[in-house]
């Protein structure tokens, strides 16, 4: 037990979110519980992780999960664990909803140059019906930016997956490759603007982005053959080729990197498999199991194509692997599912009270100790 990797998870302690303040002891070895010297309330240690509040050994829960992540189907994991069906759903939704909270505080709150991103959805049969979940990656390092699942295939869908895309760009060369569908174009425009502040009374004017570029892959399939057409819908075709020469370094306008991301998304849940008979039961099971299968894909997965030479004599070469969150400079070495489940994302920082009038001295003693 180390008090000085701990942080106090209660929302109403002013050191909330805080590593090696000081304010973290030790208050049960047996129970492995510690201690906040700030707000006096104890905690145990799997306090924020996915094994909190479990009945059955860390083990066992570790050992599913992986198997739910890589494509096993529940029905053959209660066949040989001897579980429960609801048991196994409910593991599910939890460790889904832990990835979600990891993503959104590793991946996403991380700003990066992205040069060209990828978007494209698939459409999941579920018991109630039929659900779309779109997905987006970055192609320089084969990241897993995000997905959004919903019941319809509108507008609303293709302006959150550009939301998640937008909070993590920065205002560099940017290629959007999209499919034929018209309402990424529209939703890629309205996000990838900035507001023009003037000085004036009145909502300032959104300006675009001016080295943001929208490419197309528009397919029609008829009997005999499949066409496929390659639309400029924004940008200058100079900065294209140089985008798509630095990315992908061989090729053309293309959507063949998020087309093999579903694949592998098709390929490690169970329940986006074609033809299959363990469908899912609602939307939450749905982003559950793409939250858990982009996590694992993301930080303990070894992608082939982002390996690196290292020559150590003459004609011999090691290769270095590299998970899609090493090359994107997220982390500096590969997890493990148990580190994934175990990671625990801290609570926002305390600030201090909006109030009128001078502040305290009390509150300028928290605000100087907390919040420097």
């Amino acid at each position: 037990m180390n008090p000085q990797e701990q942080f106090c998870p209660k929302m109403n302690c002013e050191a909330r979110g805080q590593i090696g303040k000081g304010n973290i002891v030790q208050h049960s070895r047996k129970e492995r519980r510690y201690k906040c010297k700030q707000c006096n309330s104890t905690f145990t240690e799997r306090k924020g992780s996915a094994m909190y509040g479990l009945k059955k050994p860390e083990e066992l829960f570790v050992l599913v999960i992986t198997l739910l992540s890589y494509g096993c189907p529940i029905p053959a994991i209660v066949a040989t664990f001897r579980l429960d069906v609801r048991t196994v759903r409910s593991w599910l939704l939890k460790a889904g909803g832990h990835c979600q909270e990891v993503h959104e505080h590793v991946v996403q709150q991380h700003q990066m140059d992205l040069q060209q991103v990828q978007a494209d959805e698939i459409k999941v049969k579920t018991q109630s019906g039929w659900y779309w979940m779109a997905c987006a990656m970055q192609v320089t390092t084969r990241l897993w930016i995000g997905g959004v699942v919903s019941l319809r295939r509108d507008f609303r869908l293709a302006q959150q997956l550009a939301t998640q895309i937008r909070s993590m760009a920065l205002c560099r060369q940017l290629l959007l490759a999209v499919d034929g569908w018209a309402s990424y174009v529209r939703a890629f425009q309205n996000a990838f603007r900035s507001p023009l502040h003037t000085g004036q009374i009145g909502r300032p004017r959104l300006i675009a982005w001016r080295e943001v570029a929208i490419v197309q892959v528009v397919k029609r399939r008829s009997r005999d053959k499949l066409e496929i057409s390659r639309r400029i819908v924004q940008g200058c075709a100079q900065m294209i080729s140089v985008l798509i020469q630095v990315t992908q370094r061989s090729g053309g306008i293309n959507t063949a990197y998020i087309e093999r991301l579903n694949a592998t998304f098709r390929q490690r849940l169970d329940i986006l498999t074609r033809r299959t008979r363990t469908l899912a039961r609602n939307q939450a099971t749905l982003q559950a199991g793409m939250y858990l299968v982009g996590c694992v894909y993301n930080f303990c997965t070894f992608h082939k194509s982002l390996r690196l030479p290292l020559y150590l004599v003459k004609h011999r070469v090691h290769w270095v692997q590299r998970t899609p969150a090493i090359a994107a400079g997220l982390t500096d070495h590969r997890w493990s599912v148990t580190d994934l489940l175990n990671f625990k994302v801290p609570p926002p920082r305390w600030r201090p009270p909006k109030c009128r009038g001078r502040p305290s001295l009390a509150t300028l003693d928290l605000v100087h100790q907390w919040c420097s």
